[in-house]
């Protein structure tokens, strides 16, 4: 089927309704009106791939009985996955200098650590962690540690269990943790760098969607979940903190991003400062902020 034509084919305000709502329904991201032309731009490069003329043809598609694999394609093309290394330093300060002596003031047989990365992407903010670790607790050896990192996206979850990253990605990495933890793997216009088997055998990757079921158990030490809620209505932000504290150890710590707060979302949190939030150590301790 030729794709000529598609450039041109709008996304009607049903249409875009119809695809909002399927998102909703799936994975929890709330596409209000003002991405109609964001969806269109992005679903229209699936259109041109599968060589589908027009946006009810393709809702059609996604409705028969191949639409299960597109569906993933469709979420795929519709995250967005923006990160970087070391994003926000101040959680990385938090976890080195306040998490990892408490980690390492417990009984020597007591020295299990478990981390999950909510939202990962393309891998650095998991790497990131992992790389602070190993700078901040240098008897790692005799810890046990998991990183779980998950992420909705099947394209970039296979980007970070690569690893590679182009040289531009890497600005905020300090020179001697480049060295230390990267390898250069191919030269050019664009170098490459890849991030050290020690550092990708810390993160387990996943795919997760995060308003669906949840196959691991806790209790998890620390959940990164930053920059993600923004994408959720308040209703579906509560349940999922609510999960978060469920799943946390009592002292749990949990780091939301910049550009978010839990100021308008019922929760038993204790604030610790901007975007930290942790677990008292008895429930019903906390306080909202």
């Amino acid at each position: 089927m030729k794709s000529a034509g598609i450039e041109s084919t709008d996304l009607t305000e049903a249409q875009f309704r119809q695809i909002a709502t399927l998102v909703k329904d799936l994975v929890g991201i709330d596409l209000h009106q003002g991405k109609q032309q964001l969806v269109r731009a992005r679903l229209a490069k699936r259109l041109r791939q599968l060589g589908i003329p027009t946006f009810k043809q393709y809702l059609d598609y996604l409705r028969g009985e191949g639409g299960g694999d597109e569906l993933t394609a469709m979420l795929d093309a519709l995250s967005t996955n923006k990160t970087s290394f070391f994003r926000e330093p101040g959680h990385f300060d938090y976890l080195v200098g306040t998490l990892v002596p408490r980690f390492s003031a417990r009984r020597q047989g007591d020295r299990r650590l478990r981390i999950w990365s909510a939202g990962c992407s393309s891998g650095e903010e998991p790497y990131s962690i992992a790389m602070h670790l190993l700078e901040a607790a240098r008897d790692l050896a005799r810890w046990e540690i998991s990183i779980l990192a998950t992420d909705l996206s099947t394209r970039v979850l296979a980007r970070a269990r690569n690893g590679v990253y182009e040289t531009r990605l890497l600005t905020d990495v300090p020179r001697l943790m480049l060295s230390r933890y990267f390898t250069r793997v191919a030269s050019g216009p664009e170098s490459l760098h890849q991030v050290v088997p020690s550092v990708r055998q810390m993160v387990q990757f996943a795919r997760l969607n995060l308003i669906g079921d949840w196959p691991m158990r806790g209790p998890f030490d620390i959940i990164f979940c930053r920059n993600v809620m923004i994408y959720f209505d308040e209703p579906t932000r509560t349940r999922l903190v609510k999960r978060f504290w469920e799943l946390l150890a009592p002292q749990g710590t949990l780091f939301i991003g910049h550009s978010e707060s839990l100021t308008r979302v019922g929760h038993e949190f204790t604030y610790i400062q901007p975007t930290v939030y942790e677990k008292p150590m008895s429930s019903g301790e906390g306080r909202a902020a």
